[in-house]
């Protein structure tokens, strides 16, 4: 059994967050350490520790994740530029947090993926 991490507080809003939405599959919400004007972190509501973890039943709630991103892209004005959805597994994909997150980031031209 995974884990219980601080992204299970955000979700049950026992710990402050800029929630920005909600839903039964899916919460989002501000980082607190924006890399980007606008970066928000859109999290499954079920606990998936990394993207190795996912399983065929959590297809529905990780595909809320993308048509969120989307939604908050439109809301937040950065769609039409271009914003960038970034999960990060395990220590050498930069996870720090191992509860599955998306990073939606943009409002500025982002540049290259990858530094060399």
């Amino acid at each position: 059994m995974a884990e219980e991490t601080i992204f299970s507080k955000i979700i049950r809003r026992e710990i402050p967050a800029d929630v920005v939405y909600q839903d039964e599959l899916v919460t989002a919400f501000r980082d607190i350490a924006p890399k980007a004007p606008t970066h928000i972190l859109i999290i499954p509501n079920v606990l998936i520790p990394t993207a190795n973890d996912a399983q065929p039943a959590h297809e529905q709630a990780l595909g809320r994740m993308i048509t969120v991103a989307a939604k908050i892209a439109r809301d937040e004005g950065i769609a039409e530029d271009g914003y960038r959805l970034i999960i990060n597994c395990n220590s050498h994909g930069g996870q720090e947090v191992y509860h599955i997150h998306m990073h939606l980031v943009g409002g500025q031209p982002l540049g290259p993926m990858l530094a060399s």
